[in-house]
């Protein structure tokens, strides 16, 4: 039997081998810094392109409204334009609209000197359009933190935790796992029990975190495949999912219930998977000096904002409950198993697969009841 020694090293030479320029020597908590996992397909459309609500509805079986408590979105810096933009989204495509004055979204910022970023307010529209579209119904808490380091960036998660309300908290960004991130799991526990969703990256394979944390559902990416008339044919692995073995978080208790072979001992990522192919990639609209504001955007960056959406619609997604459902005799109602496609040449690692697979874990959603 292997010595957790042995186990470790295995783990650290699937990393080298496979990941090159990741470095663990002296990188810290200290050193983390978060980039948000989005990618632009198009940009400056008069009209929106890509991915309707009611499109994703379809082909993850959702229903067309619902909603319950808060979603909070953690993101980083000020974006001033957010509420309006989220209304223009929601008129768009029908949805309630959304705003400070009726209650349903609420703007916190950490630091009142926080500035504006353009890269991070792309992302904000991302994450806020979304989470609304798949969960109308519910309120939507944005939390922006100063910068997107990873002292910052605790600080709105903690917000985010200490909010009764919430069900569930979306982090559409990640990093570089580092030696110390298992002192920070207990921050991803929250006074409601709320469940946190953390990108899984766009990278190909490799674990990042907070995906890697055994606390955070970490959301993988596929590609949805269909028809000029929009009719879904099939779901296969994104090739830039991110996904792999964690270096630092052992194997939690749920996972070892499922047999992951090859993680060996240690947390596998990520649990879950969505469409996020920038190339069926979805709508959003931000703000511009131009009429020309819709953009057509993917990456894993739209995967963790929608699954919160699904937890505010049926609280039920828990990883307890979604390894629980996947042992089940009738797992097939509850994900999609993503069976074909990779996200890289590390073979075993980087093929998707039956069961649970490193670029798109359990699979995608086919219920919001888990």
């Amino acid at each position: 039997m292997r010595s957790e020694t042995s186990l470790k090293i295995l783990i650290i030479i699937f990393v080298f081998t496979f990941l090159p320029g990741r470095t663990l020597a002296s990188y810290r908590f200290s050193n983390f810094k978060a980039h948000p996992p989005i990618y632009v397909y198009k940009s400056s459309l008069p009209s929106p392109k890509g991915l309707t609500p009611q499109k994703v509805k379809e082909v993850y079986n959702l229903p067309k409204s619902g909603g319950h408590g808060t979603i909070a979105i953690i993101g980083a810096y000020r974006d001033p334009n957010i509420e309006n933009d989220l209304n223009v989204f929601s008129s768009e495509f029908n949805l309630p609209l959304c705003t400070k004055n009726n209650g349903c979204f609420e703007e916190h910022t950490i630091d009142s000197n926080t500035k504006s970023n353009s890269g991070w307010t792309m992302e904000t529209s991302l994450d806020v359009e979304w989470a609304h579209a798949i969960a109308p119904n519910a309120k939507i808490l944005l939390i922006e933190a100063k910068t997107p380091s990873g002292a910052n960036l605790l600080k709105a998660i903690d917000y985010a935790s200490s909010r009764k309300d919430v069900v569930a908290i979306s982090m559409s960004w990640g990093g570089q796992e580092f030696s110390d991130e298992t002192n920070l799991d207990s921050h991803f526990k929250s006074v409601s029990g709320a469940s946190y969703f953390a990108s899984s990256g766009d990278n190909g394979a490799g674990a990042s975190w907070p995906a890697s944390s055994p606390n955070v559902i970490s959301v993988g990416g596929t590609t949805i495949n269909l028809k000029n008339d929009g009719t879904f044919i099939s779901e296969t692995a994104w090739s830039g999912s991110g996904g792999g073995v964690s270096v630092f978080e052992k194997e939690p208790d749920y996972q070892k219930k499922i047999n992951i072979p090859k993680n060996y001992g240690m947390r596998a990522i990520p649990d879950v998977s969505f469409d996020a192919d920038p190339k069926t990639g979805f709508a959003i609209y931000k703000s511009g000096s131009s009429s020309k504001n819709w953009y057509v955007v993917g990456g894993t960056s739209a995967s963790a904002p929608q699954w919160a959406g699904i937890q505010s619609l049926g609280l039920s997604v828990t990883l307890s409950n979604i390894y629980k459902d996947k042992l089940s005799g009738g797992s097939i109602e509850y994900f999609r198993d993503i069976k074909s496609g990779s996200n890289g040449d590390c073979v075993y690692y980087c093929d998707a697969r039956t069961h649970y697979d490193f670029v798109t874990g359990l699979g995608s959603p086919m219920t919001i009841n888990f």
